[in-house]
This record gives C-alpha cells, structure tokens and sequence, in this order.
C-alpha cells in the first residue's frame, strides 16, 4: 500500500511537471532580453513595451474576448433552456433525438463542424442574403452552437440533483410555471450557470479551428493570429501577452481560493 501511495504521488508530481513547466518558462521568456527563443540575452521587460504598440496582437485579443463573453452568453440561454426542457419536461416525442443533436457537438471533429456551418453560411448567403461574408457575427454563432452542448451537460446534472418539490410548492402557492422556474429554479442553478458560462467562456477563446473556417478578413481571433506567427517564429510580445493572461487567471484563482477559505474558516 505504501508503495503504491509513492507511485501515486510520483506520477502526480511528474504529471504537474509536465504541464506547468512549458507555461512557466513561457512567462520567463516573456522577460528575456533576446528575440531568439532559445538565446538568453538577460532580463528585460520592453516586450511588454512591443505589446502595448502591437496593434494586431492587441485587436485579436480584444475581438477574442468579445467574441467569447457573447458566445458564452448566448451558450447559456440556450443550453439552460435545452438542459431544462430534457430534464424537467419528461418523456415527450422527440426526446431521444433532441438530446442526441444537443449533445452531438461533443463528439463530432472541429473540423466537420466548422466546414459544415462555412457550407451553411454560404448557402443562406446565397438564398437570403443573410450573413453578408463571414465576421464577428459568424463566429459567435458558430462558437454559440458547440459550447451550448458544454452548457446543457452541466445544466442537466445540476437539474438531475435538484429536487423538484420547491418548484411543485412555489406553484402550489399561486406562482406561474414561468415566475417559479424565476424566482426557485435560477437561483438554484446559479453555479451551474456560473460554471457553464466559464467553461463556455474559455473553449471559445481557445478555439482555433472552427473560428478558421467561419471567420472572414478583419475578423482573426488571437488564436488565428498566434498560429500564424509560429510559422515564422513566435515573437516575444505574444509570450508577454500569455503571460500577461495567465497571471489574470491566477489572480482570479487565488482571490476565489482565498475567499473560500475565509468562508470556511468562519464557519459559513
């Protein structure tokens, strides 16, 4: 048992190694001196400088995190109302084959999806001329459609957990189906809304390949613009944008962590 314990840990350690060493040199090289990645030319901090006067990088960044936050909204409207209907709906005709076109995004490569809808938008361009080219538009329907499938599964366990007796008594007291699943059911999904919502959030931002297909000129996600960079060599303003993004999210760990913890310390 003790060995095996040892062998745990050991693999647990090395599996940590293994992802958070490349981001951590990463954030090093954001402050090398060098534009060569594999010379170091001593600290320095002017590719923060290069940074702030890289309008490309910054523009992508900025159309990235709009594209995601409007995705993620929309993923969770949908995907709340869809977890919603096959959970709390029961048997109904149709069940089987909307929880499986729900959920088929899940499974179904990058690419297929993204050739699909490029296929689909041309062809609704051509009938009723609806979407004019290929833009922000585009894209957050396109991320909106794959992370709804996320936002569903997380919905439909929470749904699973929560005991519909509240919901019988709002609307026993004279509440409507809609003013109960308002005032009992969100507040009862926040967190899975809330983490819906982040895990939306970030696939979108991350997404690389489907935002290839549907996206058109002027409208290159930070994504597209990395991977396009690596072709010829990634600069080192775009390890300080990283950095720069990671140290966000590890701020927002940490506060989130630290305030938790004061919670239970309180005895909340």
């Amino acid at each position: 048992m003790l060995r095996t314990g040892r062998f745990v840990t050991v693999m647990a350690i090395a599996g940590l190694m293994f992802l958070y060493i490349p981001i951590l040199l990463m954030m090093i090289l954001s402050f090398n001196d060098s534009r060569l990645v594999s010379v170091w030319g001593g600290f320095s901090t002017k590719w923060y400088g290069e940074l702030l006067n890289n309008e490309q990088l910054l523009n992508a960044a900025w159309l990235s995190i709009k594209v995601a936050g409007l995705s993620a909204t929309l993923a969770v409207i949908l995907g709340t109302l869809a977890g919603y209907v096959l959970t709390r709906f029961g048997p109904f005709r149709g069940r089987v084959m909307m929880g499986g076109m729900v959920t088929a995004p899940l499974v179904m490569p990058e690419v297929i999806t993204g050739l699909s809808l490029l296929l689909l938008y041309v062809a609704m361009e051509d009938f009723i001329g609806w979407p004019q080219g290929r833009s922000l538009t585009t894209i957050v329907i396109s991320h909106a459609t794959f992370c709804m499938a996320y936002v569903t599964i997380v919905v439909q366990s929470r749904l699973t957990q929560m005991d519909g007796v509240l919901e019988e008594a709002a609307q026993d007291l004279g509440a409507r189906p809609w003013r109960a699943f308002v005032d009992v059911t969100l507040p009862m999904l926040a967190p899975a809304l809330i983490s819906g919502w982040l895990l939306a959030f970030t696939l979108s931002f991350d997404d690389l390949v489907i935002a290839s297909f549907v996206s058109g000129p002027g409208s290159s996600t930070l994504p597209m613009v990395i991977f396009s960079k690596v072709r010829l060599g990634v600069s080192p303003d775009v390890n300080a944008l990283a950095a720069i993004l990671i140290g966000f999210v590890g701020l927002c760990v940490f506060v989130y962590s630290w305030r938790v913890g004061r919670r239970i310390r309180r005895g909340e």
